[in-house]
């Protein structure tokens, strides 16, 4: 008799914690994540639009004759695409991808296809993300993903060295969208890693490009890559919300009440500053862009803002709650709302290299006052090319959080990464 008395108690405070859930979501907005964040500049989001142009020409059966090719093409030399492999030659385990040479921009360039949805390997490859079934290099990875990166690394690293030695100068990128994203994520720690195996490059020469990836990482490193790994998301797009397990998304699609109804009481009895301290919880990865064209609701359009920042809380967590969920994941739009970006005035008056790299540690910093497990840097700033890399096995003064549980005072933590100017104002250290 207890028990049924107890019934409408319960639902009460269900249906309370559903309209709070409700509430919360009417007035959250896409842009809410990054209206602190810094603007991103020209030249570093230049290579952006021409990496979606290349993505998209894997897509394609034949570059030289193309179907689905954007306006002003492709921009790619079939001459110079060293090889591109299908679902046949995969035998899938990943989606299709290409290695390319660019000499114009001296990149030598491995591009990975998003989520094909005719193919079930790419559907079985997603959904394989138990929570903490993969620990990989002291934090937590998609268990799927991992595999697919390993299977590439292991089949093209021969490939990769080869051109590596051969075009010295030149930057060795990953990139990818949705599925690919992930992969490239994994491919690129896989790479930093073991650069032994692909010639000996330097990590600074290193960088990837995730579009639109997929939560993949975990949030140590999330922050430890983001000197190599940058990820771009199109307002609303809700791949890189999606914090449930892809598993469970995808299987709710055909009931999407019970996904409604477990995220919001998830999401209503959370505490943030537990969903930091799970090591097991996947992010996306790296520096984070993020690209707004429309107000608030979709209600008109707007020039196009580029916001970016390596966060540690705040890292894309909600969903939005807009009709453009699925449209803003679209590789096409994405290319074309990227171009229309950066033809738009993009610049700050401070230095790029600087900013990103006193940023990089401050995201480190702010890593440690939470108690992000593995929370540490092993590497200077590295992602740009102005930037000059220093000893690899150089640490910033974070201790390792997996190793030292003794919680850090604040000024302690301020004595190691801040010093004092002139003026008597407190400043990052520069070395």
């Amino acid at each position: 008799m207890s028990l049924v008395c107890g019934c409408p108690i319960l639902e009460c405070v269900y249906c309370l914690g559903c309209a709070r859930w409700a509430w919360k979501k009417c007035l959250y907005t896409a842009g809410r994540e990054s209206e602190n964040w810094g603007f991103a500049t020209a030249t570093e989001f230049d290579p952006v639009p021409r990496i979606c142009r290349y993505i998209l020409a894997v897509y394609e059966f034949d570059i030289r004759n193309p179907l689905w090719a954007p306006p002003g093409g492709y921009g790619i030399d079939p001459d110079q695409v060293i090889l591109k492999k299908d679902y046949d030659e995969n035998q899938g385990k990943v989606s299709p991808y290409m290695i390319y040479i660019d000499n114009d921009k001296q990149e030598i360039l491995l591009l990975i296809s998003g989520l094909n949805l005719a193919k079930e390997s790419d559907y079985l490859l997603l959904l394989d993300d138990k929570l903490g079934q993969a620990k990989f290099d002291g934090g937590y990875v998609h268990n799927g993903l991992l595999k697919a990166a390993q299977w590439v690394f292991e089949n093209e690293c021969e490939v990769l060295k080869e051109l590596v030695e051969r075009y010295e100068d030149y930057t060795l990128t990953f990139a990818g969208h949705s599925l690919g994203a992930g992969v490239v994520t994994l491919l690129t720690i896989l790479a930093v890693k073991n650069r032994d195996r692909i010639g000996n490059i330097e990590r600074k020469r290193i960088k990837c490009f995730a579009i639109a990836p997929a939560r993949c990482v975990s949030l140590n490193l999330a922050v430890r890559y983001a000197d190599v790994i940058n990820s771009v998301v199109l307002q609303d797009d809700f791949m890189p919300r999606t914090s449930v397990a892809l598993e469970v998304l995808f299987k709710s699609l055909f009931c999407f009440p019970c996904i409604l109804c477990g995220t919001c009481l998830k999401e209503t009895c959370t505490l943030q500053e537990h969903m930091l301290q799970d090591p097991r919880r996947l992010y996306a990865p790296g520096r984070l862009y993020h690209v707004i064209v429309r107000k608030p609701f979709g209600v008109g359009r707007i020039s196009p803002v580029v916001k970016t920042a390596v966060p540690v809380d705040g890292r894309f967590e909600h969903m939005v709650l807009s009709c453009h969920v699925l449209s803003d994941h679209s590789i096409a739009l994405m290319e074309q709302e990227f171009q229309n970006a950066l033809d738009q005035r993009m610049e700050r008056s401070t230095s790029l290299a600087i900013e990103h790299s006193v940023e990089y540690k401050a995201a480190l910093a702010r890593a440690a006052a939470l108690e992000v497990p593995e929370a540490y840097s092993p590497t200077e700033y590295g992602t740009f090319r102005n930037v000059q890399g220093g000893d690899e096995s150089k640490k910033l003064p974070i201790e390792s959080l997996g190793s030292s549980r003794r919680r850090e005072s604040w000024d302690e933590l301020a004595g190691r990464i801040f010093e004092t100017d002139e003026s008597g104002q407190m400043v990052l250290k520069t070395n």
